[in-house]
């Protein structure tokens, strides 16, 4: 029998670290947290790119309104690369620059993991403190590209508070723990923990139930990293593009600035 062959992981030159967001189910909103860490980074003063490895549903064309948008290339050493589209001093790459979105993607496993990694070593993303990479619900094809060929540095994973979302999420956590491709799991973000109307921020309405994040940081003894309130005004401003805008409300600024101390206090251990 062949003994089992280590894969030889690819550092992506110039990227300090990786950042993978997963949640293992959709609907939890990962893309929106993967978009808010990336822009908490670079309103720190951090050289920051922004991945969206979700080819078969990509949401950053629509958080930053660049589903219009059609990528600059530049020729290097014999090879035309592509030029990320930056957007509140966010260096993003997205699917959703070649395809319309109403396309589906009728991709194989072959084709989805070829296609990841030309976007991702293709682009020119120049020299990086983070590369956050949005990757789609589930734990397949484009996870195991990832974990297999590249250095990753650590992953969040996004939840929603209720029980039902708990049994995907979990799966997500598994992989990264797993023998086969084990990464640090920086913790855990409690997405819509509860929603608070702009008029009366007073008010906590617990649409979707408690304490789902504390159920999967005991259960896999990883951090709650925070909990992020949602409103109306969230809502508007992801879906017009106006991600400049998602840390108008307090409660929800409060809770990326406690992800992203968190984050930076995790990165640090893994160094």
């Amino acid at each position: 029998m062949q003994e089992n062959v280590p894969f030889e992981k690819e550092k992506m030159p110039g990227i300090n670290r990786i950042i993978m967001v997963a949640s293992g189910k959709g609907g939890v909103g990962k893309s929106t947290v993967a978009a808010g860490i990336a822009l908490s980074l670079a309103n720190e003063g951090y050289s920051v790119g922004l991945m969206d490895a979700d080819l078969y549903g990509p949401s950053l064309p629509t958080l930053f309104n660049i589903g219009q948008q059609h990528p600059e290339t530049i020729e290097m050493d014999g090879k035309t690369r592509l030029l990320p589209f930056i957007r509140f001093g966010i260096k993003v790459m997205t699917i959703g620059f070649f395809v319309r979105p109403e396309t589906a993607m009728l991709w194989r496993g072959p084709m989805v993991s070829k296609t990841l990694k030309q976007l991702l070593g293709d682009t020119v993303w120049g020299d990086l403190d983070f590369l956050i990479i949005d990757t789609p619900p589930g734990t397949g094809d484009i996870h195991l590209t990832l974990l297999q060929q590249y250095e990753v540095s650590g992953a969040v994973i996004v939840t929603t508070p209720q029980k039902i979302a708990l049994s995907d999420v979990q799966k997500a956590i598994s992989m990264f723990q797993g023998p086969h491709f084990p990464v640090p799991v920086y913790g855990i973000v409690e997405n819509m923990a509860w929603f608070s109307p702009t008029l009366h921020p007073e008010e906590k309405y617990f649409l979707f139930g408690q304490g789902g994040g504390d159920i999967l940081s005991q259960t896999f003894h990883v951090p709650l990293l925070a909990r992020i309130p949602m409103n109306e005004t969230i809502c508007r401003s992801c879906d017009e593009g106006k991600l400049n805008e998602l840390f108008s409300d307090p409660e929800v600024k409060n809770g990326f600035d406690q992800l992203l101390s968190q984050i930076l206090t995790q990165t640090e251990k893994t160094v």
